[in-house]
């Protein structure tokens, strides 16, 4: 390389032009490449090797390249091992009647007038309670998209559903990664930030809550129509399995150590081998057969499709399009962060911004967007802290205010876009890609909105104590 070609590199400055280039190239790819249906892997691919190409030109030697795709990885790698037990427990609790079970109470309680909002109560609670979105999703979520399924509500809008409870205990739940890594990068205390939330939380939810009341009173009308159909699962459910409360034991174990904070990789085999317990001591099926549908996942052989759909799915095999899928967002993400590149384009963006609700709109917006280009919503927290925290501090605003703000637009808009390890994960587990259900995902998609029409009006601002000393006053910036 010349001596122009290792100036980047040698001072570690990313070039203002290779960043937009790479920007632009990676919107680019991405936009142009899904209406015609090309797989979302091999658009990331091709967008990481143009990233690839654009950074060796911009300097960058190709050791460090790697290296800075490598850290990406290394930084995810709890969440790719999730992804792989989730699969297996998800197979072995199927072939263990484990789902059936709660499926088949769950029939007989909800109505389609009521299911939305009762399902969204649950996956909140759930969620809250374990503080975790992926086995609410995994658990809860599966239940829920086969009782959808049977009551005639379309796949997304359950969908969208299931995202919108498992996400609100994320965000809000002392117990969850999100919330704790949120105040820790702000340097706001825990439960000032889950204060913080409640102020703009509250007010989403119960509209959330509205509206899933409003959609499902749109399926009310079918309730009389599909009572046939779901006495006929009942009925097939009872025939091919044994049906026990008693199996629902080892969901409330995988709940209970979430709360008592087991490490989510144990506890997540613990219920795959809880599950294959039931297969084999009250399904009565072979040591082999229940160990093989953690690999290969559960395949239903009663010739009934309606029955065969809901359960056909699980196993590791069928989780490695996601995982795949996320392996190559988080080194598409690492790269133009370690490089410095989005850092480039961040601080462009924030010279132009004045007004605190411009600027609440700008971190939900740059936390979309390394949400998009990084796949995962722990950097776009991390990154997006570091990034605004001086700029929060100057405005005389409380740090509990930012680590709200990067929860309202990394922590919720990650289950919206299909690359992302969030949206990739909740498009595997629920069978409908994220794409699909985003629109249906209402929690996700107001309390954003929320967040920002509260902050252009002056309502629910953190503030600091002022100073004596204050180097600026930008009460004009805060209205």
């Amino acid at each position: 390389m010349s001596s122009e070609q290792t100036n980047s590199a040698s001072t570690n400055q990313p070039g203002k032009t290779a960043a937009y280039s790479i920007l632009v190239l990676i919107i680019t790819t991405l936009s142009v490449g899904m209406p015609y249906q090309v797989d979302i892997k091999i658009l990331l691919l091709l967008a990481l090797t143009l990233t690839v190409l654009i950074a060796r030109a911009d300097g960058w030697h190709f050791t460090l390249i790697m290296d800075s795709m490598c850290s990406g990885i290394v930084r995810a790698f709890p969440a790719l091992c999730i992804f792989i037990l989730i699969g297996a427990l998800i197979g072995s609790w199927i072939q263990g009647g484990i789902i059936q079970t709660l499926i088949f109470y769950g029939l007989q309680i909800l109505s389609p007038a009521f299911f939305l909002p009762a399902g969204l109560l649950v996956c909140s609670v759930v969620s809250l309670a374990t503080g975790t979105s992926w086995g609410t999703a995994g658990t809860m979520g599966i239940a829920f998209m086969a009782m959808g399924q049977v009551l005639g509500i379309p796949a997304p809008l359950t969908a969208g559903m299931v995202v919108s409870g498992a996400i609100f205990g994320d965000k809000l739940s002392p117990l969850s990664d999100t919330t704790n890594l949120a105040a820790a990068t702000t340097g706001a205390d825990l439960f000032a930030h889950v204060r913080s939330l409640l102020l703009t939380t509250v007010p989403s939810y119960l509209l959330s809550l509205g509206a899933f009341y409003v959609a499902g009173r749109h399926y009310h009308q079918t309730q009389s129509t599909g009572g046939n159909q779901v006495s006929e699962l009942l009925q097939l459910l009872q025939q091919n399995f044994v049906i026990s409360p008693w199996l629902l034991l080892p969901i409330l174990a995988v709940l209970l150590m979430s709360v008592l904070r087991v490490p989510a990789l144990i506890a997540l085999m613990s219920g795959a081998l809880l599950g294959v317990l039931c297969s084999v001591m009250v399904q009565g099926d072979s040591i082999g057969s229940a160990l093989n549908a953690m690999n290969s996942g559960y395949v239903s052989h009663s010739g009934v499709a309606t029955l065969d759909t809901l359960l056909n799915r699980g196993g590791i095999v069928n989780m490695m399009g996601t995982f795949a899928l996320s392996f190559m967002a988080l080194c598409l993400g690492a790269l133009i962060d370690e490089l410095g590149y989005l850092r480039v384009v961040m601080q462009g963006l924030l010279q132009q911004v004045k007004r605190l609700g411009s600027l609440v709109a700008l971190v939900i917006g740059a936390c979309f967007m390394t949400n998009g280009l990084m796949g995962e919503v722990y950097l776009s927290i991390i990154v997006n802290g570091n990034l605004f925290r001086q700029e929060f501090a100057r405005r005389g605003l409380q740090p509990a205010m930012l680590s709200r703000t990067l929860e309202e637009g990394a922590t919720l808009t990650g289950p919206l876009i299909p690359w992302t390890t969030a949206g990739a994960f909740m498009g595997g587990v629920l069978g409908v890609p994220a794409i699909d259900y985003a629109l249906y995902s209402f929690f996700n998609l107001i309390n954003p909105l929320v967040a920002i029409v509260f902050a252009s009006a002056g309502l629910a601002v953190l503030r600091t104590k002022p100073t004596t000393a204050a180097p600026h006053s930008a009460s004009h910036d805060l209205r």
